[in-house]
């Protein structure tokens, strides 16, 4: 115990050196070795955070110590997709286990979620976990239009209320939201944080402007806080003495609320953090590469819970990732990932309730996109779109926003413009490891050719497979569905 109180110490001195409001005052450090019949669960998922924006990720800027001890004393995934880069479809799919476009009306934002559909927090709770959630967990939209009588996650609870509350005698699982660090921010709060806004990393999509780095560093602002948040919930497992007990998984729904990121199938909308810790039970300081998505994370809470997985989860448990002592790819048939979106909001011209429908395949090397209404706009129209945004309303209104969307007849800049704003063609390919911010579309270009078709046709041979309707022989409804926001 000398030992775990010795670490106690070091991180309160780290945490002070590097002049973090509120930083987690807990150590991860493993007790006694411990096996328990079922885990408690802790889900942490944060609103609009995004790949690669953690410590444990190489980001020299935004400091992440709960997340990168997390790595640390857990498993570090390199390669985690969501299935859509929107908060509702990103949420359905991953309390589902199943690919965003099988959840009808649950494929858009602002929709709900079909009580037909298993529900791993339900199926847990059943099986019989305590269960519970706190802020944003399930949604945006309306559940009792899918059937439900209650919230999809549970009740409504602080952390704190929760575990003095709970039933000792059972397990739990906990869905531990947050609104961070999804816009709207206090404009130059990174700054006057102590965040360096000339050291912070601009993706080559944007113009390297103090304003840009500024707004960069304002989300990076709202990323430690919850790291922070994070913290302080690990703090009270330990204290309860739950702390090697529980599964705790930290990641975020889609890449950060920005051009181009998102709501984007770039890595910068759909790469997400992921690191995952359980106590004794797994070899630590492990970082892997096996694609995942989000909808293997319903099927690993069953397993680990030993509750038999549904046969509509398309989902496959990570425990054996988890459970393994290797690093790099485990398992090798994890070489791909498949995800997409339909209707982010109603941009499109009005009165149009419109959305882009997209589906990629990403492998170590290729990003393959398939736009599949090129005509129409990526981010929304220029201007008359349905919902109240107006200009390019696929995208949250900010400074970085404002900054490139001037710079239309820029021949400078244009470029930027075009990247974020500019209609897309129905293919894009990139080359990952040569161009890791993929700006530079090789479609058109003859000798990727038969790269594209190889990609293209394992796409949809999966998107056969897991039954899109975009690809099968099932009605295509996903337009038809009202948007439940406000617009």
């Amino acid at each position: 115990m000398k030992q775990k109180h010795l670490n106690l110490r070091l991180f309160h001195m780290v945490a002070a050196a590097l002049s973090i409001m509120a930083m987690p005052p807990h150590s991860l450090i493993a007790a006694e070795p411990k096996t328990p019949a079922r885990p408690n669960i802790l889900f942490c998922l944060a609103d609009d955070w995004g790949w690669p924006h953690a410590g444990a990720y190489g980001d020299k800027v935004v400091k992440t110590p709960t997340f990168d001890c997390l790595a640390k004393e857990g498993v570090l995934f390199q390669n985690a997709f969501v299935s859509s880069p929107s908060c509702t479809p990103c949420r359905n799919a991953l309390l589902t286990g199943q690919q965003f476009y099988r959840l009808k009306d649950g494929a858009n934002l602002w929709s709900t979620l079909n009580v037909r559909y298993p529900n791993f927090m339900l199926r847990l709770r059943k099986a019989g976990y305590e269960i519970g959630h706190w802020r944003k967990a399930w949604g945006p939209g309306n559940f009792k239009k899918g059937g439900y009588a209650e919230h999809p996650c549970g009740p409504d609870s602080n952390f704190t209320s929760f575990m003095k509350s709970r039933n000792k005698t059972k397990p739990f699982c906990f869905w531990f939201g947050t609104s961070d660090p999804h816009r709207g921010y206090a404009k130059g709060s990174g700054a006057k944080s102590g965040i360096d806004v000339d050291k912070v990393h601009v993706p080559n999509f944007y113009p390297n402007t103090k304003e840009v780095r500024s707004d960069i560093a304002d989300y990076y602002f709202e990323v430690q806080r919850w790291d922070s948040d994070v913290g302080k919930a690990i703090k009270l497992l330990e204290e309860a003495g739950e702390l090697d007990n529980t599964i705790i998984v930290m990641t975020g729904d889609h890449g950060m609320p920005f051009p181009r990121c998102k709501g984007n199938l770039y890595d910068w909308g759909a790469r997400v953090p992921l690191a995952i810790r359980w106590g004794n039970q797994l070899k630590p300081d492990r970082t892997v590469t096996d694609f995942t998505s989000f909808t293997d994370l319903a099927p690993t809470f069953l397993a680990a819970a030993g509750v038999e997985t549904p046969k509509e989860m398309t989902g496959h448990s990570l425990l054996p990732i988890l459970e393994s002592k290797n690093e790099g790819r485990v398992d090798r048939k994890r070489d791909f990932m498949v995800f997409g979106r339909e209707r982010h909001v109603p941009a499109q011209e009005k009165p149009s309730i419109l959305g882009y429908p997209v589906r990629a395949i990403r492998t170590d090397e290729w990003l393959l996109i398939v736009n599949l209404e090129p005509d129409r706009w990526p981010a929304g129209v220029p201007a008359d779109a349905t919902h109240r945004i107006g200009r390019f309303a696929d995208c949250d209104n900010g400074p970085t926003k404002s900054v490139i969307m001037k710079m239309n007849t820029d021949p400078v800049n244009k470029k930027f413009y075009d990247l974020c704003f500019a209609k897309r063609g129905a293919v894009e390919l990139y080359d990952c490891e040569k161009d890791p911010d993929q700006t530079h579309n090789l479609a058109d270009d003859p000798k990727h050719s038969e790269s594209i078709k190889r990609l293209r046709s394992q796409l949809v041979d999966y998107l056969k497979a897991t039954g899109d309707p975009r690809f099968t022989d099932k009605p295509v409804t996903f337009e038809e569905y009202p948007y439940r926001g406000r617009l």
